[in-house]
């Protein structure tokens, strides 16, 4: 019986003792976070994340970390300390599916816009639908089942008049407004205006500052990455959209005029950005000019819009609007200089080929070190002390 009883204890106290360590089991306390320490001669920005931080990113085979992918920031600091500014959808740039005209950010762009939807678009569709509901009434109205001896009426003076009057009014209320935006698409940059010259090429875009101490960039297309090699750069979402993406962006400032001056070194090209309603021919041997001003601070891209040559859609234009302390942070950083401000523009931009342009200096300037400078000598001609010849001169046809 003893034996029975000690039995029974012996069971109790295991079972209490299960009891009391599964529940300080349980309230054990969780385990303090690993504290990592840096290691020596590594900055700490680039040792690996900790794989059990959830917000890390993970590395798979679904996922490789991409050798050319760059912060959104870092992609345009590279870019000669160019401003950060990356595209956006339907700012600046086509869109699928949209039917309107890209929205404006000039003064000239507005105004085009405005002529567009309350002139041209209504005229264009109620003159439409009038000619549609003539062609449905002269149909059902005037056809042979209906009118089996026709008319032979010849004259009718009020339909005259109107058909006469109609398309004048039309005229006038379109030829109004339109002359005077095509005079303000030509209306001369004012004293400050910042000045951009640019150059087509075959097939690329070269760009030159003159009043901010003669700063010249290059933009060429940004291929995709299936296009470049490993490690070269490639166009991203960041960079803007396929076909119209750059290396180098042309920055200009917002609220201050611009004068742009277009011309080329070997076809006819043509500088065109929708969002600014500027087109303009660049052609070789001449100068074009017009002026405009950005509103609004943005991305923004544009093309060629003349055929000049086999890559043609190779040649796009990336804008960047940036304010004017942005700007002049971007033209120091560019190793250029602001002019004083409210100063009329006093540098001399000469023509492709001009005596005085850079391709004819530097022209010269390989042809001196190749064959030394030209040394004009001045000889007198000698003195020779025999007489004409005898042989008298034809008389011609004076006679006929």
């Amino acid at each position: 019986m003893n034996r029975l009883k000690t039995m029974i204890l012996a069971g109790g106290l295991a079972l209490a003792g299960l009891a009391m360590g599964g529940g300080a089991h349980a309230q054990t306390p969780p385990a303090a976070p690993e504290i990592k320490t840096a290691q020596p001669g590594v900055p700490s920005a680039l040792e690996p994340a900790n794989a059990a931080d959830p917000a890390a990113p993970k590395m798979s085979a679904a996922n490789p970390p991409k050798l050319n992918e760059k912060a959104p920031a870092a992609l345009e600091l590279a870019q000669d300390g160019a401003p950060t500014m990356s595209a956006k959808p339907m700012i600046g740039q086509p869109t699928d599916g949209l039917m309107r005209i890209q929205p404006q950010v000039t003064k000239n762009g507005l105004r085009a816009h405005w002529f567009h939807d309350r002139i041209l678009f209504p005229l264009i569709t109620v003159t439409s639908l009038f000619v549609l509901l003539l062609l449905v009434l002269v149909i059902v109205r005037f056809r042979a089942a209906r009118n089996p001896v026709p008319s032979k009426t010849s004259h009718n003076t009020f339909i005259e008049v109107v058909w006469t009057l109609a398309p004048v009014l039309i005229l006038v209320a379109i030829a109004v407004p339109s002359i005077g935006l095509l005079q303000a698409q030509f209306k001369p940059a004012p004293a400050g205006a910042v000045t951009l010259k640019a150059i087509g090429n075959q097939w690329f875009w070269s760009y030159q500052y003159p009043d901010n101490g003669g700063i010249e960039i290059t933009a060429n297309l940004l291929k995709e990455k299936s296009d470049v090699a490993a490690g070269e750069r490639y166009r991203t979402d960041a960079d803007g959209p396929r076909l119209l993406a750059t290396d180098n962006r042309v920055v200009l400032p917002v609220g201050v005029p611009i004068r742009l001056i277009t011309t080329a070194n070997d076809v006819i090209h043509s500088w065109a950005m929708p969002a600014f309603w500027i087109k303009l021919d660049a052609i070789p041997g001449r100068l074009n000019e017009t002026s405009f001003t950005i509103e609004k601070p943005g991305l923004y891209f544009g093309q060629c819009s003349e055929l000049c040559g086999a890559r043609h859609a190779y040649m796009p234009i990336a804008v960047e609007a940036v304010s004017p302390a942005a700007f002049a942070r971007w033209v120091r950083a560019k190793g250029g200089t602001m002019p004083t401000p409210g100063k009329a523009s006093d540098a001399v931009i000469p023509q492709p080929g001009a005596d005085n342009s850079a391709s004819v200096a530097s022209e010269a300037a390989i042809v001196d070190n190749l064959t030394g400078p030209t040394e004009n000598g001045t000889a007198t001609p000698p003195v020779i002390p025999q007489g004409a010849t005898g042989n008298p001169g034809g008389v011609g046809e004076a006679g006929r």
